[in-house]
């Protein structure tokens, strides 16, 4: 069995408090661990890093757990059940094993033993989230090496929309902090923003397409 490492962006502002807090204070999130609060199974324990000199403003009340200095280290305890990114994906038995916020938005990595899996599990995000961003796919294979280990159907992609993704990523679009904005970009292709825009949204969805057997 090879299994995939799926690396995924989700708009989950305004349902996860982490997220809500990494906006909150326009600095990135780290080291967030989860785990079952105690005796009680019916609700998660979190904790989370955040480059912060005041509490920033969440849904959920925040305990400050550990000062670093220039980071604090803050926990907070919800219930279960709330249909979160997390258990959105662990629905599918896929431990997370990489979480951070930043930008109003949730990275997380996850492995699928298996393709069904995976499509199982990004349409239940698709389903509850207006943005759901794969980032990018690793199929494990033994002894390959990792360059060899991204797997996209680039046939389904018209010349011009494998340009339009080549160059953003060149250029640092898709990095963060961008190394590039969408007008930069599209400066560089010689099109208008929005040409650029419609071009990249039409990439995404064929490769969202192929991802779920659309």
């Amino acid at each position: 069995m090879s299994g995939i490492r799926a690396e995924i962006r989700i708009d989950a502002d305004g349902t996860c408090p982490v997220v809500e807090a990494s906006a909150d204070r326009g600095a990135p999130s780290y080291t967030v661990a989860r785990s079952v609060a105690g005796a009680d199974a019916g609700r998660i324990t979190e904790e989370f890093m955040l480059e912060s000199d005041v509490e920033p403003d969440t849904s959920v009340a925040l305990t400050e757990t550990f000062d670093y200095g220039a980071k604090k280290m803050y926990r907070f305890t919800r219930e279960r059940g709330r249909g979160c990114p997390c258990e959105t994906v662990e629905a599918f038995e896929c431990p997370i094993v990489d979480l951070h916020a930043r930008e109003g938005s949730l990275y997380l990595v996850f492995h699928a033993v298996d393709m069904e899996t995976l499509q199982g599990t990004i349409r239940a995000l698709r389903e509850r989230y207006p943005t759901v961003d794969v980032r990018r796919l690793l199929r494990g294979e033994a002894d390959a090496p990792e360059d060899n280990l991204v797997f996209v159907d680039r046939s389904r992609l018209t010349e011009r929309q494998r340009e339009v993704l080549e160059t953003a990523h060149r250029m640092g679009y898709f990095d963060h902090p961008k190394g590039a904005n969408a007008g930069e970009v599209a400066d560089a292709l010689g099109i208008t923003t929005s040409t650029f825009s419609e071009h990249l949204a039409a990439a995404q969805s064929k490769l969202l397409d192929a991802i779920l057997d659309a």
